[in-house]
C-alpha cells in the first residue's frame, strides 16, 4: 500500500488516506447571501465519491464584509449553518471527513463597501483604501470567528481551518509588511500574533474536533522586511502550544508580487519541510502536486504529512483512482463496483 492512499491519524482525526481536497473559492453563490447552493452539493459530492480522505470547503467568511467577493460562502448566520449541516451529513454518508475554512478577507474583500485592515495600507491600485480597525472592531472580528466556529461544530464538521494565509486579514496582522499598528496588536512578532492567538484559544475552548491553520511562509518580498522563516517557526511553536493540530503550509498573496523563485511541481513543499523540522505537529503541503509519484516521494521522505490537492481535483474528480494505478496500489478501492469498472 502506498503512503499516499493509506490511513492516517491527525490528533483525534482519522482519515482514510492522506489526500485532502484543498479549499478553493468557486464564486458560485448566485444569491449573494453566503448560503450553500445546489452547485456546492454536486461539486463537493463528486469529490466525496472519489474517496478523498477529507474535503475542506472553500473559505467561509465570518462577516459579510469579510468575503473575498459577494459570491462567496459565509458562516455568520444560522441559515448558512443549517445548509452546511445538510452538506456535512451528505458528504459523511459517502465516507469522507469534512473541514471548513473560516476566513476574513480584510483589505482584499473585493466587493465590500468598507475594507478593514490592521493598518490603512492598500493592497494595490485596483482595491479600495482600507480603514485601520479599532480595538472594538478587532474584538468584533474575534467574536465573529468564534461564533462561526460554534456554527461549524453544530453542523457536524470534523475539522476547522483558520485562514491565516494568502494576504487575508489574519495574514495581514501577522506580517510587518501590512501591520504598522503601535498598540498591543502591532510591533513585535508576538503582538502581531496576538489576534490569531486569541481566536485559536477561544475556539479551542469549545471545539473538540481537529483545528488547523493555513499560513503563507513567504511573501515573495526582496526588501528584507517580510517575516523570516525563523519568525514563522516561532509562530508555528506558538500555534502548537495553543492547540493547533496541523499547519497547512502555503505561500504568497500578502502583497501584489509573483514568486521570486522558480515555480515547478511541488514548489511550495520546501517551505513545509523546513517548518516541519521545528515543530511536533503535522504539516501539509499544497501547490502543483498533480503527480502521484511526487506526492508519494514527499510522504516517504517525511517532507510533509498530508497532500492537499486543488486544481488537480478540479481537472479530474477521480484523481485518487488514477493515483492508485500510477502507484500500483491494489488496496485502494473506488466507491463501488461500477466506479471500479469505469477505471479499468
Amino acid at each position: 500500500m502506498s503512503l499516499l492512499l493509506s490511513p492516517v491519524k491527525i490528533a483525534n482525526l482519522e482519515l482514510n488516506n492522506r489526500v485532502v481536497m484543498s479549499p478553493m473559492c468557486m464564486y458560485e453563490v448566485q444569491k449573494k447571501d453566503g448560503v450553500l447552493e445546489p452547485f456546492h452539493f454536486a461539486h463537493y459530492g463528486a469529490r466525496a465519491l472519489s474517496k478523498v480522505g477529507m474535503i475542506i470547503t472553500e473559505a467561509m467568511a465570518v462577516q459579510p464584509n469579510g468575503r473575498i467577493t459577494d459570491n462567496d460562502l459565509g458562516l455568520w448566520n444560522d441559515e448558512q449553518a443549517d445548509k452546511l449541516k445538510e452538506l456535512v451529513a451528505n458528504l459523511h454518508s459517502f465516507g469522507t471527513k469534512v473541514g471548513v475554512q473560516l476566513s476574513h478577507a480584510g483589505r482584499k474583500a473585493e466587493d465590500a463597501d468598507v475594507l478593514s485592515a490592521p493598518s490603512a495600507l492598500q493592497f494595490s491600485s485596483d482595491y479600495k483604501q482600507p480603514q485601520a480597525l479599532s480595538l472594538d472592531e478587532i474584538n468584533d472580528i474575534k467574536n465573529a470567528f468564534v461564533s462561526a466556529a460554534k456554527r461549524a461544530e453544530q453542523s457536524g464538521v470534523d475539522m476547522i481551518e483558520i485562514h491565516g494565509a494568502h494576504g487575508y486579514l489574519l495574514d495581514q496582522f501577522l506580517s510587518n509588511l501590512t501591520n504598522q499598528r503601535t498598540d498591543e496588536y502591532g510591533g513585535s512578532l508576538q503582538n502581531r500574533y496576538r489576534l490569531v492567538h486569541e481566536i485559536i484559544t477561544e475556539i479551542r475552548k469549545q471545539f473538540k474536533g481537529s483545528l488547523w491553520i493555513r499560513l503563507s511562509l513567504t511573501d515573495y518580498d526582496d526588501s528584507g522586511v517580510q517575516n523570516s522563516m525563523d519568525d514563522w517557526k516561532q509562530v508555528a511553536k506558538w500555534l502548537e502550544n495553543d492547540g493547533v493540530d496541523l499547519i497547512d503550509a502555503s505561500t504568497g498573496g500578502l502583497i501584489n508580487k509573483a514568486p521570486n523563485f522558480p515555480v515547478h511541481d511541488g514548489y511550495q513543499t520546501p517551505f513545509a519541510t523546513d517548518l516541519k523540522q521545528s515543530i511536533n505537529i503535522p504539516v501539509s503541503t499544497v501547490g502543483l502536486l498533480d503527480n502521484p509519484g511526487l506526492c508519494e516521494y514527499i510522504l516517504q521522505n517525511h517532507q510533509a504529512d498530508l497532500i492537499l490537492e486543488g486544481r488537480a481535483m478540479i481537472r479530474n474528480t477521480n484523481w485518487l483512482s488514477d493515483a492508485a494505478r500510477a502507484l500500483h496500489d491494489h488496496n485502494f478501492k473506488p466507491y463501488n463496483a461500477s466506479y471500479e469498472r469505469g477505471q479499468k
